[in-house]
């Protein structure tokens, strides 16, 4: 019947679970599930950045897929499953008692929301950020160096000490901070003990500053003198790592029962939805592999041999064995992408929401089908009007800080900007300059690389947008000059879950077998107008000096 393996991608508004052929790397079902507390924004106040998310939207999202999946697919395929791998997002972490049990899934913390996972865009811990940057710039050796240099409030100990700081009742009962990526590995292995939970090297070096240079964590002097809360935390933390080719264990009875599968799938070692993005994306050395979705994150790999101990300055991270084991793993990103054009959107959207209900002229349900129709449509018309625009030096510009900026130089107080505005910049013209500073957006990771002595040799687009805008994709090859790939699957995360779980598995003895078993390649290549990138390289210098202005209007 052959073998079978299920990725799990957990994105920011839902979960995906693909049942995938293990030999051939053919689909065999999918399912998705909205966080239904999520999608009432339960626990969130955007107006303090507080990003929050309930355990049991996970969990059930967890079992409704992969049953989903199961039922889609048969009993006979199901009985061929042989393992299971996650990806989430990160860093997006949530404090547990000793049983590894998150402290929201208990009476007294069932609504608090510092007892809930702590979203990867929650910035609540600016403060706290700032204050671990300066702190480690006292110490001999510099601790911060291989996450860029620079420490961020999306990110595991800016988050922990915010919470710590924030909740009297949290700090009392909490036993460790986790990781989503380890956290779901740790449930389906029916993990009791949170000293037995595995950690993903991903995580833990990209957020967390492990590191093998350190021999772990730095020291508890460290994280104890930036602030006493902290004193001994560490050794509520962990001291090895495991890249995603590893088994975090067997499927517990409780689980293969509750999905339908048998006794002995093997699970695995959790990653962030990027990096194993990237690997279903079929990621190659020097190629910067960019997965576009409300945000982005762009990952490089390349052999550990040519990075030597090159620390490159103002990005997120590198870690040996973080995407592709026994190869540096560097990442990379913009804060906001998708999530811009949603927020343009949702602006444009506000009559349709709001006026249509009271109309006098339509019924309530037309209403509806009228407000989704303009919802659905919109984008695509905006996109459409916009590439009829003739090239402006002078036309509206922005900068893609709406979210703060996460590279280069991590800086989660910046805050986003239009200018050149006037009576004649109507919608298209604005979504034009959002769409052109999310590229400049780009170009700025691409070029810090370069800068710093990596080089970029192509470009590979993953995720919704990549697939869905040729609009956006055509500009993004024009502002970067160079090609960009876009991948055939739309589900690259999950299908590179998929591939670590027939690697964890024993399918494939590594998960580069499986990439070039599995993988589904290109469908489409978007390649540079050059009538346009002179162009693009003029505007690119007016986006640079803007985005000074503002940064020094911030400081």
């Amino acid at each position: 019947m052959g073998q079978y393996v299920i990725g799990v991608d957990y994105g920011t508004d839902s979960v995906r679970s693909i049942l995938v052929n293990a030999l051939t790397g053919d689909e065999v079902a999918s399912s998705v599930f909205y966080y239904p507390r999520w999608k009432e924004q339960k626990y969130c106040d955007p107006t303090i950045n507080q990003f929050r998310q309930h355990p049991l939207d996970y969990l059930e999202g967890l079992e409704h897929t992969i049953k989903d999946c199961i039922q889609q697919a048969g009993t006979s395929i199901a009985t061929n499953v042989k393992g299971i791998s996650v990806d989430t997002t990160g860093s997006t972490p949530v404090a547990v008692d000793t049983t590894g049990t998150p402290l929201s899934m208990k009476p007294r913390f069932e609504d608090n929301p510092n007892a809930m996972f702590v979203l990867w865009k929650d910035h609540t811990s600016v403060k706290e950020a700032a204050e671990i940057n300066e702190h480690a710039t006292k110490f001999p050796i510099n601790y911060l160096q291989f996450v860029g240099g620079i420490y961020s409030s999306e990110w595991f100990w800016a988050k922990l000490l915010h919470v710590l700081r924030e909740d009297d009742a949290v700090k009392t009962h909490i036993a460790s901070w986790v990781e989503h990526c380890d956290w779901i590995p740790f449930v389906l292995t029916g993990g009791t003990d949170i000293k037995q939970m595995k950690r993903s090297v991903c995580s833990a070096g990209h957020k967390a500053l492990w590191a093998a240079a350190f021999n772990g964590f730095p020291p508890n002097d460290f994280f104890a003198e930036l602030d006493p809360l902290l004193d001994g935390f560490v050794d509520k933390l962990f001291t090895e790592t495991y890249t995603s080719d590893k088994q975090a264990g067997m499927i517990s009875s409780e689980w293969a029962n509750k999905l339908g599968l048998p006794k002995d799938v093997t699970i695995g070692i959790g990653a962030f939805d990027a990096h194993m993005g990237a690997v279903g994306g079929q990621i190659e050395p020097y190629h910067l592999s960019k997965v576009m979705g409300t945000s982005t994150c762009d990952m490089l790999v390349a052999p550990a041999t040519d990075i030597n101990e090159k620390c490159v300055n103002g990005i997120c991270g590198q870690v040996d064995g973080s995407v592709i084991p026994g190869m540096i793993g560097l990442e990379a990103g913009q804060s906001a992408f998708g999530d811009i054009y949603a927020w343009f959107k949702s602006v444009l959207d506000w009559p349709a929401k709001n006026l249509l209900d009271d109309s006098a002229i339509i019924d309530s349900e037309t209403a509806k089908k009228l407000r989704e129709e303009m919802s659905e449509r919109l984008i695509s018309k905006l996109s459409e009007k916009a590439a009829e625009l003739e090239p402006d030096l002078n036309a509206e510009l922005a900068v893609d800080w709406m979210n703060g900026r996460r590279t280069p130089d991590a800086n989660q107080l910046l805050e986003g900007g239009i200018i050149n505005l006037n009576l004649g910049s109507d919608a298209p013209r604005i979504f034009y300059a959002l769409v052109e500073a999310t590229c400049f957006g780009a170009k700025a990771i691409v070029d810090r690389f370069i800068d710093e002595g990596i080089p970029v040799k192509g470009l590979i687009g993953l995720g919704g947008v990549a697939k869905k805008s040729p609009f956006i994709m055509q500009m993004m090859a024009d502002v970067m000059n160079m090609p960009i790939r876009i991948h055939k699957s739309e589900q690259t995360c999950a299908l590179g879950a998929a591939m670590f779980a027939a690697t964890a598995s024993g399918v494939y003895d590594k998960v580069e077998d499986a990439m070039h078993a599995m993988g589904s390649g290109f469908d489409a290549v978007y390649k540079p107008n050059k009538k346009k990138v002179a162009f693009y390289r003029k505007r690119y210098r007016k986006y640079k000096k803007l985005g000074a202005f503002i940064e020094k209007q911030t400081k």
